[in-house]
């Protein structure tokens, strides 16, 4: 589907099922984009993905998250080469709030 407005606003999307019939796995899809001028005259590209991971957009005009600091990146790294443990988070006797 793709639309266009009076008012210069435009639209396409495309979607589907994936994995249609298979129980536990079937998710609709779609990817699309629209642009329009903003109000201070900024045009506006919008593209996105909807799916079972979720709404992903990408634009020039959002916000981008700053990179993770090397040090803490090396602590990330280094936590996930750690084995999985089955300790109880901060060592609480069962049933005793924080």
């Amino acid at each position: 589907m793709n639309y266009e407005t009076a008012n210069g606003i435009t639209a396409d999307e495309q979607g589907q099922i994936k994995n249609p019939g298979q129980k536990d796995l079937e998710a609709m899809v779609a990817q699309g984009s629209f642009a329009y001028t903003s109000p201070e005259g900024i045009p506006i590209q919008l593209r996105y993905v909807a799916d079972e991971n979720g709404f992903r957009a990408e634009g020039a005009h959002l916000p981008v998250a700053p990179p993770i600091p090397p040090a803490i990146q090396r602590a990330l790294d280094y936590l996930a080469t750690l084995p999985p443990t089955t300790e109880r988070p901060f060592n609480r006797p069962p049933g005793r709030p924080f």
